[in-house]
């Protein structure tokens, strides 16, 4: 960012402590001492060029009554065509909650929000360092789980991130099965430099979103957070909550691999998920599975959907389930559909010559992953 944090405040105390709050953001801000003067004063003020470029501005309470921040008419309503341009990104700073009027001089300034302290110190500091990572709207995050195992989810996940990440999204690919064996080595990954989540087991609070995507392995134009080949298999629910916080804040797209077993640390990905893919065979054992699977994660997912693949595998259709198609798996289930997933021949062949899933352009995978992504990044409500 070429400009940094803008602090505007006489209250001596405030600024002290939104100076700390900056320190633990990892940032030294610009300050102006008093709100702007009125009238044809708003050039000569010393906040005016950080004011219109600044990625983030705090205005203390104690400056608003000031007629350059509005001030008021003769008959005591606020005035919003005051000399104060008006931009996004503004937080009124106060302290007093019993003031009704901290709100309405919130509306006066522009603000965006209120933040009184000593209450919301840790929110700002996270707000802080939002605006330093340039922080948007944060990532579609999508999760996918199998119905029961063996049913391709990590597959699915693999092939989601690689054609979003071809489309031109930034893209994360975050492994949250220990036991999975690992998607970098889908990727064919395994050997490149980077993090992996033993390396994280002991992050709390807030992690750099900048920072986690450098330290990740990169492959195939997206950066991947998998398992090492170590022992340990666990990471606390607190580092999971921190790391995929993190992720998120980066913006694009967030692909999350599930593991079937629900413990607090996947809990913890479960409640950051946008949308959950479910992925079933169209077999009545697997949709039985599958139904307890739902079950767990149901409550926690806002948007659960079914991917339903066809019985018997990539090899052929089984005569036993032949009936049980993609509509019926999803209503025995009482999820949406979000489409029928055709498995793929010939993908465990490609896998091993370094080609992970989706990147087939003509193959099943590119095909489904390319119409869900259209329709999940374009704000369609319905399912693919």
């Amino acid at each position: 960012m070429a400009e940094n944090i803008l602090i505007v405040t006489e209250d001596e105390e405030l600024l002290d402590d939104l100076l700390r709050l900056c320190a633990a953001a990892g940032t030294e801000p610009q300050v102006a001492h008093g709100g702007p003067p009125s009238g044809a004063g708003w050039a000569s003020w010393s906040g005016a060029a950080s004011w219109e470029r600044a990625p983030l501005v705090l205005v203390g309470d104690d400056c608003v009554g000031a007629s350059g921040f509005g001030g008021a008419a003769d008959d005591g309503t606020p005035r919003v065509d005051g000399p104060v341009p008006r931009r996004p990104g503004v937080l009124l700073i106060g302290r007093d909650w019993d003031d009704p009027g901290v709100w309405e001089r919130g509306v006066r300034v522009g603000a965006e929000s209120v933040a009184l302290l000593p209450d919301a110190e840790s929110w700002l500091t996270g707000r802080i360092a939002d605006a330093l990572e340039g922080v948007g709207s944060t990532a579609l995050t999508v999760g996918v789980i199998g119905g029961r195992g063996g049913a391709g989810a990590s597959t699915l996940a693999c092939a989601l991130a690689v054609t979003a990440a071809a489309a031109g999204e930034r893209t994360t690919l975050v492994d949250a099965d220990p036991l999975g064996g690992g998607l970098d080595i889908l990727l064919g990954a395994e050997r490149t430099q980077g993090l992996r989540w033993p390396d994280f087991a002991e992050s709390r609070g807030r992690v750099g979103g900048t920072a986690l995507a450098d330290s990740l392995p990169r492959s195939h134009d997206l950066s991947v957070l998998s398992w090492d080949r170590g022992e340990r298999a666990l990471v606390p629910a607190d580092a999971m909550k921190a790391v995929l916080s993190a992720a998120r804040r980066r913006g694009g797209v967030v692909v999350v691999d599930l593991p079937r077993q629900v413990d607090a640390t996947v809990a913890e990905a479960l409640v950051q998920l946008d949308l959950g893919l479910a992925v079933v065979p169209a077999e009545l054992r697997a949709v039985a599975a599958a139904h307890r699977v739902a079950a767990r994660t149901r409550p926690v997912v806002r948007d659960l959907r079914a991917v339903v693949r066809p019985p018997g595998g990539p090899q052929r259709r089984t005569r036993h389930d032949a009936a049980l198609d993609d509509t019926e798996v999803a209503r025995l289930l009482g999820l949406p559909l979000a489409g029928e997933l055709p498995w793929e021949r010939g993908l465990l062949a490609d896998v091993d010559r370094g080609r992970p899933p989706g990147t087939a352009k003509d193959g099943a995978l590119a095909r489904f992953c390319g119409r869900f992504w259209e329709q999940a990044l374009g704000g369609a409500g319905a399912a693919a």
